[in-house]
């Protein structure tokens, strides 16, 4: 399995070793399927304190979370995404801007027809918390393992260009770590600084998964024990419009 491998310190936590193992050979999914079941088939070991990171594509495909399109038309989603959006922030030529009704601000109100089969689009999950909890719980019942779940998607960001993943959805790891208290090498008390655990996990995962390689899925191995936290969300990210100085 591909895997890659870091050495240092994380936010002020030692990180002796970090390991990213792709996890491959998980079969085509199909509306319904199971993919506690198709991952345990693929005959990856998971560890205790393990953080595996999903991609919302296959979560949306278990969850028939597909809707047909003209596969004739490139703009034939676009009605789609009016209706999955509560509001647009912005449009220019055929791209829009806009909120979720989970309150991610992206670009087509995440709908995607990448990786998906042609005449078809994929909606974002309707609740990725949730589903991550019912991957994580049904992993624990097949595998008896106690590790942490993240639901990844590809989002771009405001005044950067290129793509990166971030984390739509997460259950048994901390969304959030907040620093703000600790101490910086030079001793001085940090502030502000909080850290969005779940992107950089689900960021980091992406290096061995990609964005064609037919990886769905990768291992996080050799976080914080601190970080395992069982009531976290991602909804936790998600700054708030009274907090937003651009909304």
């Amino acid at each position: 399995m591909p895997s890659s491998r870091a050495s240092g310190a994380s936010w002020g936590i030692a990180v002796s070793d970090l390991e990213i193992v792709g996890v491959q050979g998980i079969a085509e999914v199909e509306p319904g399927d199971d993919l506690a079941a198709l991952i345990g088939a693929t005959g990856v070991e998971l560890r205790d304190r393990d953080c595996l990171v999903i991609t919302q594509k296959v979560v949306s495909k278990a969850e028939d979370r597909l809707v047909a399109v003209d596969p004739e038309d490139p703009l034939s989603h676009k009605p789609l995404v009016e209706r999955e959006s509560v509001r647009v922030l912005r449009r220019r030529g055929d791209l829009i801007i806009s909120e979720t009704s989970h309150g991610f601000v992206c670009a087509n109100a995440g709908i995607d027809l990448s990786n998906v089969e042609q005449g078809q689009a994929a909606l974002l999950p309707i609740d990725s918390d949730r589903s991550a909890r019912g991957i994580r719980d049904r992993l624990k019942a097949r595998a008896g393992v106690e590790v942490g779940v993240v639901i990844s998607d590809t989002f771009g960001r405001p005044w950067r260009r290129g793509v990166t993943d971030v984390a739509i959805g997460c259950a048994g790891i901390a969304a959030v770590v907040d620093l703000r208290g600790s101490t910086d090498t030079f001793g001085r008390e940090l502030m502000v600084t909080e850290v969005a655990a779940v992107d950089e996990i689900a960021a980091a995962a992406d290096l061995v998964m990609g964005k064609a390689s037919g990886i769905a899925a990768a291992i996080v191995r050799g976080l914080p024990e601190v970080w395992f936290r069982p009531s976290s969300v991602a909804d936790e990210i998600v700054r708030s419009p009274a907090e937003d100085l651009f909304r």
